[in-house]
């Protein structure tokens, strides 16, 4: 053991996930067993504004170089056997040929891409309709895409080519790019039913083939750790570098999300709801969409523009335990409805949408309180949306995410949606990269999830509040219809779960 109480040997194999954030990177060493070896971070930055959100990629592969070797000091230099990566989901840029940047990278919830997104429905409206999510977003990859090559056409070059965010950053650890995984190839237009780009939608685009890369499922041996990124970052040179998922996806495989029926709740900068079903599932509103998982099931989810990056933005700097503790002497009243930028993509699309107060909080603690029920409410209207539309929701119900260490939140959490609650030792991406990699060795999605993912707790809703909860819900679907956001449809079946 080291001072820090990390285990520094194991009798098998360790596997490294890496995980790109909004905020920094992070890299998790883990044993067959779900045992901690080494943990790492780095900060990120970015730019917001006017739905902006850009990133400048260069700064990714220092974060994941600082990370790494964080994670791995102290460990024999030859223990890793293999790594996966995953990173926020939608985000884009172009790259030369060497997997150099062309442009800064347009970021998950970046939304500038408004015509573009009209222009990429009008071309591939059949073929979204099929995949199940019937429109594309702004946010996605594929408009900003367009949106990139309108605004620098002189870019359209056998030369570029797309590059999402965890691309970028397994060419770095091979030494030349590499396929992507069909999980984050999803928001740039690939058809997860045939497998395939879609020639066809691509070409009414005017987006060049030769633009996008090659795709490849999740799990898939990409290539090997070079020299040169050995040398930088301390992974062992010549192991596998294993084709990941996004970023969702790769923190319902860390949770342990791969029974049907199961769900992960990820609540960090932003709420992303992950399931697990049989069937692929159609959304007419286009909110939620549908990964492939790693055992031929699907995938279905959303993330919403709202979650606890409010927080930080609201109160910078400030005593989160302080205001915790406060905000739970306070009774349960106001509540925000806490974007992080304008518009809503899910659990409904509203590119209106805005922040509002229901109620005067007059303290900062209310004003904390209030975030903290307003994302809780939004949570329970995700999970009503997702089963209104026939996805099942039977199975065993997880949290991960930073904001599930707040006791008291996860508790509103648990009491909102009335069911227990499983908590995972781990609550992130990284551990379920760390899974995916430790695939290599033979093992399916499954049995690496049976031995690696380790349980911290459980929570049993409290049926004392439940009533409390449910009278503020119903105000906030109230709210959200009279301000035309949300279809009434959907309120109607949420009320009527009440």
């Amino acid at each position: 053991m080291t001072p820090s109480g990390r285990l520094t040997r194991s009798t098998g194999p360790l596997w490294l996930g890496v995980d790109l954030g909004t905020q920094q990177a992070r890299a998790l060493v883990v044993d067959d067993d779900g045992h901690v070896f080494g943990a790492g971070s780095a900060p990120l930055t970015s730019t917001r504004g006017a739905g902006r959100h850009e990133q400048d990629p260069r700064q990714w592969w220092a974060a994941v170089v600082d990370a790494t070797r964080a994670a791995l000091a102290g460990l024999p230099a030859d223990v890793v056997a293999a790594l996966a990566v995953t990173a926020t989901s939608g985000s884009v840029l172009l790259v030369d040929s060497a997997g150099n940047p062309r442009t800064e990278a347009l970021m998950y919830d970046d939304a500038r891409a408004v015509t573009e997104a009209g222009a990429v429905d009008d071309a591939g409206a059949a073929l979204w309709r099929s995949l199940g999510y019937t429109h594309m977003q702004p946010t996605w990859a594929l408009p900003k895409l367009l949106w990139l090559l309108n605004r620098q056409p002189e870019l359209v070059a056998d030369t570029t080519r797309l590059c999402h965010q965890a691309d970028l950053i397994t060419a770095r650890f091979v030494g030349r790019l590499v396929p992507t995984d069909a999980s984050n190839a999803l928001k740039s237009g690939y058809d997860l039913v045939r497998e395939r780009w879609p020639d066809e939608v691509l070409t009414i685009l005017g987006i060049p083939p030769q633009l996008l890369p090659a795709v490849v499922r999740p799990g898939t041996v990409l290539g090997r750790v070079g020299p040169d990124a050995a040398a930088l970052t301390g992974v062992p040179a010549g192991i596998p570098v294993v084709a990941g998922m996004t970023d969702g996806c790769a923190a319902q495989l860390g949770a342990g999300c791969v029974e049907i029926g199961s769900w992960n709740s990820v609540l960090g900068t932003t709420l992303v709801l992950k399931g697990v079903s049989a069937q692929l599932i159609h959304d007419p509103a286009g909110s939620l969409y549908c990964h492939r998982g790693p055992d031929g099931t699907w995938l279905p989810g959303g993330a919403s523009n709202c979650g606890a990056g409010v927080v930080t933005e609201w109160f910078p700097g400030a005593d989160l335990a302080d205001l915790t503790a406060r905000a739970a002497r306070l009774p349960i009243g106001p509540m925000a409805y806490p974007l992080l930028a304008r518009g809503e993509r899910f659990p409904f699309r509203a590119l209106d949408a805005e922040t509002f107060l229901l109620g005067r909080p007059h303290t900062g603690p209310g004003v904390f309180a209030a975030l903290l029920l307003g994302v809780t409410c939004l949570e329970r209207l995700c999970f009503d949306r997702v089963t209104m539309l026939g996805a099942p929701t039977h199975g065993t119900l997880t949290f991960t995410g930073g904001a599930s260490r707040n006791e008291y939140w996860s508790q509103m959490r648990t009491d909102m949606l009335g069911r227990q609650v499983h908590i995972p030792e781990q609550n992130e991406p990284a551990l379920g990269m760390a899974i995916l990699a430790a695939t290599s060795s033979g093992r399916s999605a499954k049995e690496a999830v049976a031995t690696m993912v380790r349980r911290r707790g459980e929570r049993t809703p409290n049926t004392a509040r439940v009533s409390e909860l449910t009278g503020h819900y119903a105000q906030f679907l109230e709210a959200l219809t009279a301000r035309g956001w949300l279809d009434n449809a959907t309120a109607t079946y949420a009320a009527a779960r009440l």
